[in-house]
Formats: structure tokens, sequence, C-alpha cells
């Protein structure tokens, strides 16, 4: 019984790390636009369904491999991102509600086009070169959610290590900062405006290439993951990447555990419980830097 006990523990602890992984590319560049363009940007989920449903076209039905399918994922989404700066969110410079609204109507516009495309209800599985499993401690972890988690590791650091030693970095982080001051340096607010959104959706969709083999692609994949990605940026401190990946990792092993060992209802319900009690404490989140990048 206890060894029992034990594998599932660990079972449980590895799977908790998968879903940090994830949700920390998600969140970090919902946290990476809000400090640079003030957007709540409720269509983030859907560029993360988008990355899949690319991953999926390009890897999969096209044959060309899962590799290139994750390319295409980062292509697209980024395109997208920059596609939706430059033609929707600085057209409304200056209008408080409009990106607002703009964000609701993408998430409706991405989730019927996809509905439209490739149907409501179709099951569409992406191949993955890591298959089969690899024993730790005694359990068997597929290959795949291994590499979901090497890779989000790899790509937040190397964020983390561009974002400080850029000069792209330090522009970004300028512009989040003081946009008056970056402007008087001699900053293009428009082109780090549109590179952080193009960066943000990037984000997105290549955590969505990455579940995409293991979760089921669906028009409707992103609501869940943009429910956590506010729950994880505020607990985290609107803004702060730092806090984004702290708060991505506090709150999805806490979810992964309790839906372990009770339900996903009851975990929801708990997580909303876990951010007004951080809220209640550290009112201004984890890392309590609001507007930090």
């Amino acid at each position: 019984m206890a060894d029992l006990e034990m594998q599932f523990l660990i079972e449980t602890l590895l799977n908790s790390a998968m879903a940090s992984a994830a949700a920390a590319l998600v969140v970090v560049g919902l946290a990476l636009i809000f400090g640079v363009m003030r957007i709540e940007n409720f269509a983030h989920g859907e560029l993360y369904m988008v990355g899949a449903y690319a991953t999926w076209f390009f890897g999969t039905n096209l044959g060309a491999g899962y590799a290139i399918g994750l390319v295409a994922a980062v292509v697209v989404t980024a395109a997208l991102g920059a596609f939706i700066e430059f033609f929707l969110f600085r057209r409304l410079k200056g209008n408080p509600l409009g990106p607002l609204i703009v964000t609701i109507g993408l998430l409706l516009v991405l989730q019927t086009a996809a509905a439209w495309l490739f149907g409501v209800n179709a099951n569409f599985l992406v191949d993955t070169p890591f298959t089969g499993t690899v024993s730790i401690l005694g359990i068997n972890m597929p290959l795949h959610r291994l590499f979901v988690i090497c890779a989000a590791v790899v790509l937040l650091g190397g964020l983390t290590i561009a974002l400080r030693t850029t000069k792209f970095g330090w522009a970004l982080r300028a512009v989040a900062q003081d946009r008056d001051a970056a402007r008087l340096q001699g900053i293009s607010i428009g082109a780090i405006s549109l590179l952080a959104m193009a960066l943000s959706a990037a984000l997105a969709g290549i955590a969505g290439g990455l579940m995409a083999p293991i979760v089921r692609v669906s028009p409707y994949m992103g609501q869940p993951i943009i429910i956590t990605a506010f729950i994880v940026i505020i607990l985290g401190g609107i803004g702060s990447m730092e806090g984004a990946i702290l708060a991505a990792v506090i709150y999805s092993t806490f979810f992964t555990f309790v839906s372990a060992y009770f339900d996903s209802t009851i975990a929801s319900i708990a997580g909303l419980c876990l951010m007004l009690l951080v809220l209640i404490v550290m009112p201004s989140g984890l890392m309590g830097k609001a507007q930090k990048v």
C-alpha cells in the first residue's frame, strides 16, 4: 500500500511539473504583453489553440514531422500576434475599453473559425517522436511529458537571459517601466509593441504545440488555459514575468494535487480560494511589483 501511495505521489509531482511548464509559457506571454502594452488579452488562450492546430496541420496532417509542426506553430502565432497589434491594437491607442472588447471579439472569431475549418467534435491526434516511457524513481513517465518540461525550462531560461542581456530586452523593459522616458531615449514604442505582441503570441503558440500530443485539440481548448493564466498572473503580480513563473508552478502544483486526490471541480474552487487568500495577504501578488516585466 505504501509503495502504491509513493508511486501515485511521484506521478502527481511529474504531472504537476508538466502542467506548470505549459502554464508558465502561456502566462509569461500574457504578462509580457500587459507589461508593455497594458492590454488584458482575453484571446491569448485562442493563440494557444492556434498553435496546437498549426502543429497538427503541418506536422501530422501534411506529414512534415513534429519539429516542423512546432516551428509552424511559432511562425503562425507570431505572425497573427503581429497582425493583431498592427491592425487592431495600434488603431485603438488611447481607448481604454477598445482593446478589451477587441480581444473578446477575437476570442469568438478564432473559436468560430477553428470550428468551421476543422469541426467541433473532431479528435485530432498529433504525432510526436518522443514516444515510449522513461523510468524515474521506478515510475514510468511518458517521454513527451518530460520533453514538455525540458522545452519550457530552456525557452523560459533563454527568454529571461535575452530580456536582461540584449538591447531588445532592455528596450522592452524600459517601455514596460516608463513609456515616455523610453520614447525620449529614442526607443520606438510601436516597434517594441509589435515585437512584444509577436513574442507573446509565439509563446502561447509553442505551448499549444507542446501540449498538442497530450490534450485534445479542439476549438475550445483555449478556455481552460486562459482562466488559469489570469488566475496565475494575478497571483504572481500583474506584469511581473518572474511572478508569473513562480505563480504558475505554485498554482499548477496545487491544482494537480487537489484534482488527483479529490476532483477537478473542487480543485477549481480551491484555486480561486488560494488566489483570494494571496490577494488578501499580498494585494500586489507574490512578487509585489505590479507593472513590471
